[in-house]
């Protein structure tokens, strides 16, 4: 009599799929990122998406919204005010951006210069206006540039035999105010910048030309310049932007009054009273999207001006 051995079905294994460390670092280098996604989502993306939908409709801010097309448009480009804040963004911004960038270049090149003693106390100083209070920064500047005749500017006015100016009620003296009161601020900043690409160059350079007989000046003109093309590019954009969104500064500097004149009216400021002021949010949105148009334009002028300018030098080295 055979016997027929029955054989048990093996048990079942299950297959257990592990996620490789190359997916792992991957899954947790997003888990790191996403804070930030998250955060720009709320506070940055979300709200200029949604203030390009409310520059086609007309709300302020608790009644339900009417779509009204271009008509917000229209109403801010159909206004003399916005018109001069245009104007007096521009002119305050080339009169406190344009120098500073000049006088960035010829500070950080003597800030590097070899024999130069106290260069660390130097930089430091320089860089210490960015670090300061804006409202600090206003109230020094509107004790300065007083409208009575014994503030400090109005006085090196008198000794130079010139009149006494009204710098906070006056057309062009509010602009020369808030402007000087930019270049003071963000001169250091560029500076340092700047001083930071002169580092970069090598000193291979600047030794050949000195054997060569080149004097400080064509090593600044023909070696540093060409050299700091990125950083100009990088500085003039930032500037330029800044110049555009102008606020802080003729705000504090002209007090309460800041938004009922005009001589110191800035697209930023024209954009706050709209919606935080007349409750006009479709007409404000439709201000900044104007004013993101016109950053665009002003970069990519900017850029396309000063990439000229650096070629054409690089032809003339040649």
């Amino acid at each position: 009599m055979s016997m027929v051995i029955k054989k048990e079905p093996a048990p079942k294994v299950r297959n257990r799929r592990f996620l490789s460390e190359e997916k792992k670092d991957m899954i947790s280098g997003y888990l790191y990122i996403a804070p930030f996604f998250i955060i720009f989502s709320v506070i940055g993306l979300y709200p200029a998406v949604f203030s390009i939908f409310l520059g086609f409709q007309k709300w302020n801010g608790l009644s339900p919204m009417e779509y009204v097309g271009l008509e917000n448009f229209k109403v801010v480009l159909t206004d003399p005010l916005f018109w001069k804040s245009v104007y007096n963004t521009i002119v305050m911004g080339i009169m406190g951006t344009a120098p500073q960038l000049i006088v960035g270049i010829i500070l950080a090149y003597l800030l590097n210069l070899a024999f130069l003693r106290f260069r660390n106390f130097f930089r430091i100083a320089i860089f210490m206006p960015y670090i300061t209070s804006m409202v600090a920064v206003a109230l020094i500047f509107g004790v300065l540039f007083s409208d009575h005749e014994s503030s400090l500017a109005n006085y090196v006015l008198t000794l130079m035999g010139l009149d006494p100016v009204h710098w906070g009620t006056s057309e062009w003296g509010t602009k020369i105010a808030i402007s000087i009161m930019v270049f003071w601020r963000w001169v250091g900043y560029n500076t340092i910048i700047y001083l930071a690409g002169i580092q970069s160059i090598p000193n291979d350079l600047y030794e050949a030309a000195t054997i060569d007989g080149a004097s400080r000046f064509q090593q600044l003109f023909y070696i540093t310049i060409p050299m700091l093309k990125p950083f100009i590019l990088l500085t003039v954009f930032t500037s330029t932007v800044g110049a555009l969104q102008l606020f802080s500064e003729p705000t504090i500097f002209l007090g309460t009054g800041a938004f009922t004149r005009d001589e110191a009216m800035t697209i930023v400021m024209y954009l706050y009273r709209d919606a935080f002021r007349l409750q006009s949010f479709g007409t404000a949105s439709a201000t900044a999207i104007i004013l993101l148009i016109m950053i665009s334009v002003f970069a990519v002028i900017n850029t396309l001006l000063t990439s000229g300018a650096g070629r054409k030098k690089r032809g003339v080295n040649r």
